[in-house]
């Protein structure tokens, strides 16, 4: 985060984030230039590169700040006090929202990877950084639920969400939205049941 003298964060790099971040998710990371984006921003290309030395420094910051965005969403659902296996529904159903939502255009970092598929390169790095939080902290929450070892139906969480975000963007959302809460309650289910045994 950059500050300005006075210990304010940078409004013009808050503006550069804001329209990167609207105009990534809309339109794809490649797709979009520098030159759009300085624009939109009402910066320079000076202004814009004190900020971030080069466009996939920009790309990675948006998606640390999608990142951190989930990150509040979960943390709401964890400080929520509610059992673990209700707190994975909460969670399930905040995904779902974002499926039905009128602006959803995918997962921003299945979109993301897709466009850098090089495993070393800092985007893809950026989104595996993501994922491995995200299917930690799922698998956390699964721990709590039932008895038997959590990493594999933390790894089928983070599979239906895949499939889900990847499905809303082809098919009626409000389907894609109730079938993957239904895959997720069957995993919560599943893990209830055997601990009952």
């Amino acid at each position: 985060m950059v500050r300005n003298t006075r210990g304010q964060v940078s409004e013009a790099r808050s503006r550069l984030l804001a329209t990167a971040t609207r105009i990534f998710y809309a339109e794809g990371l490649h797709s979009v230039g520098i030159d759009r984006i300085v624009a939109e921003a009402k910066v320079t290309r000076a202004t814009l590169y004190r900020h971030f030395p080069g466009k996939e420094d920009l790309v990675v910051a948006y998606l640390q700040g999608v990142h951190e965005m989930e990150r509040e969403g979960l943390d709401k659902a964890l400080a929520g006090g509610l059992p673990a296996a209700d707190t994975l529904r909460a969670v399930a159903e905040s995904i779902a929202e974002g499926i039905r939502s009128a602006h959803f255009r995918g997962c921003a970092f299945l979109n993301a990877v897709a466009e850098y598929p090089d495993p070393a390169h800092p985007v893809h790095q950026a989104v595996l950084a993501h994922r491995e939080w995200f299917l930690r902290t799922v698998t956390d929450l699964l721990a709590q639920v039932g008895k038997t070892p959590p990493e594999a139906a933390g790894r089928h969480f983070v599979m239906l969400r895949d499939g889900a975000m990847a499905s809303g963007c082809l098919a009626d959302p409000a389907e894609v939205g109730d079938t993957f809460l239904q895959g997720v309650d069957g995993i919560v289910r599943f893990r209830l049941d055997a601990a009952a045994e």
